[in-house]
């Protein structure tokens, strides 16, 4: 089963997770995740439990507890391909405007390499 963690406190490391769901049961993985360019907590992460039982033990024991200050959100985590399908069909299309350019308005003209691309290919 694997378990959504969030609202961690940014200070929080994989080790201190994994401890915080072992009192339930046996933990397969710990992991906070991190943004790669700054190396700071993005404040949730996702622990893996082998167990099913003891899954839903940790869920419903720690979602609402405090961790460090935090209360915490704890939930079954979804597989990615459910949520970028329902975050595609929640978005509603953007209508772009296609700049209309008038006969008799000159095109403007660019120098350097991507102008002389521009007259090539146009």
């Amino acid at each position: 089963m694997n378990i959504y963690v969030g609202n961690l406190p940014y200070s929080v490391k994989n080790d201190e997770l994994r401890e915080a769901f072992e009192a339930y049961g046996a933990v397969n993985s710990a992991e906070v995740i991190f943004v790669r360019r700054t190396k700071r907590s993005r404040g949730y992460g996702f622990v893996e439990m082998d167990d099913e039982q003891a899954g839903r033990r940790a869920i419903e024991a720690l979602n609402g507890s405090d961790f460090k200050g935090r209360e915490l959100r704890v939930d079954e985590s979804q597989p990615r391909e459910e949520k970028t399908e329902r975050r595609a069909s929640e978005a509603a299309p953007s209508p772009r405007r296609e700049q209309v350019r008038s006969p008799a308005a000159p095109e403007p003209t660019t120098g350097g390499v991507i102008g002389f691309f521009k007259r090539l290919f146009s």
